[in-house]
């Protein structure tokens, strides 16, 4: 079988194993922009004439380059409608959702949106107003978006290691947010409760902040896509639950790959750019772990072939979250520490640690394997070498884009 490593592939044979291989059924592509224009023609909820009237302050709030999401194409279909509605060019703002991300530069904007870029401006975290509070947390939100009299948003509705899928309100409430509730919504007291997984958007209580606190901050009404390996599988448009949990059904649909439990190893694919760094390339293994369905059993082998040229990572957050790593002693010590609290950027360990007290994650093909065993994993060369004769194998090629059901 092949996986990926880096930008390249690898060949994994273990002919003393029982092998099951997990790939979702896919999807069809559409062309976004007809999608787009459907979908604000016919939303779900109030169309977009009876929410904004002609001399209304309106915000777009939109996507960041860590999303594919196609912002030009749903930016012009918003504004199309804006238009029609009466609403002019010198009454609108576009905020770029960045929430604690580095601001995109002027050449990043133009290439992202194009002949609207003037629209433009970075969302500041440290410039916000709280608008009001959800669960004793105050609710900041841009100065910009919380003035406006409607707020809009694109969005991105794709597995999500807490929110169970991405999009909808989250674009405002942490996208435009301040660092109380993204503070709040990345620490351990939601972080730690089963419901907040990948692929759940039902009972997950992460997702159900995010919803309660999109009614006090918005968006009143957003436009956005899902994608799969084939492309972008759908457009939806209106209240922002009903248009997640549209798109939420068309991803899982598409990623979605029926499995047993009870096996004795998982190997998960992730390859570039994930795998450049060991904060990112455990991705794979809580994607498999904390998923809607966990197919390991009890003590069983995460392993991850990653090649980690940038071995931790250089970023503020992927350094907190070696330290975490390496100044433990045990999994269970470090997740007992971390539930009192960590500063931002550290929750990728907090996450791990969830795992690591149930499971072993091996990273192979690594060139940090020092790096990968002072950080309670195991090393190998090879997948093979981390795969002990006669166990059951679960083969996972494209963890980040597989929902395992």
């Amino acid at each position: 079988m092949q996986l990926p490593l880096g930008t390249g592939t690898i060949d994994v044979s273990l002919p003393e194993c029982t092998v099951d291989t997990a790939i979702p059924a896919g999807g069809t592509a559409v062309d976004v922009r007809p999608a787009a224009e459907r979908a604000v023609a016919d939303p779900h909820g109030p169309h977009i004439g009876e929410i904004v009237d002609p001399d209304d302050a309106v915000a777009i709030v939109v996507t960041d380059v860590t999303r594919a999401t196609p912002d030009d194409v749903l930016l012009d279909v918003l504004l199309g409608a804006l238009d029609s509605c009466g609403v002019v060019h010198e009454q609108i703002s576009v905020v770029l959702g960045l929430g604690l991300h580095r601001p995109m530069t002027d050449e990043e904007i133009a290439a992202e949106l194009g002949s609207h870029a003037d629209l433009v401006q970075n969302h500041d975290s440290d410039a916000t107003v709280t608008v009001g509070q959800v669960d004793g947390i105050d609710i900041e939100i841009n100065r910009t978006v919380a003035a406006a009299d409607t707020v809009l948003a694109t969005g991105m509705v794709e597995p999500h290691q807490y929110a169970g899928f991405s999009g909808g309100a989250k674009t405002v409430v942490i996208g435009a947010g301040g660092e109380s509730q993204i503070g709040y919504t990345h620490g351990p007291g939601l972080l730690s409760q089963d419901g907040t997984r990948i692929g759940r958007i039902e009972d997950n209580p992460f997702r159900d902040f995010l919803d309660r606190a999109g009614d006090l901050a918005g968006p009143d009404f957003c436009i956005n896509v899902t994608h799969g390996p084939q492309g972008f599988l759908g457009v939806e448009a209106g209240q922002p639950r009903d248009v997640v949990a549209t798109l939420a059904a068309t991803a899982r649909g598409a990623l979605a790959s029926e499995v047993d439990g009870g096996y004795d190893a998982v190997i998960a694919g992730i390859g570039a750019p994930k795998d450049a760094n060991l904060y990112q390339a455990t991705r794979a293994a809580t994607y498999v772990a904390l998923g809607d369905h966990n197919p390991l059993r009890d003590g069983g082998r995460i392993v991850v072939p990653a090649t980690l040229p940038e071995g931790a990572g250089d970023g503020t957050g992927e350094q907190r979250f070696k330290r975490w790593l390496e100044s433990a002693s045990d999994a269970e010590s470090l997740y007992r520490e971390m539930r009192e609290g960590y500063e931002p950027g550290a929750q990728r360990a907090f996450v791990l640690a969830r795992v690591l007290q149930n499971a072993e994650v091996w990273m192979t093909n690594s060139q940090h394997p020092e790096l990968i065993e002072d950080c309670l994993m195991h090393a190998a060369d090879i997948p093979e070498e981390a795969i002990e004769p006669g166990s059951r194998v679960l083969v996972v090629p494209d963890a980040i884009n597989t929902l395992l059901r």
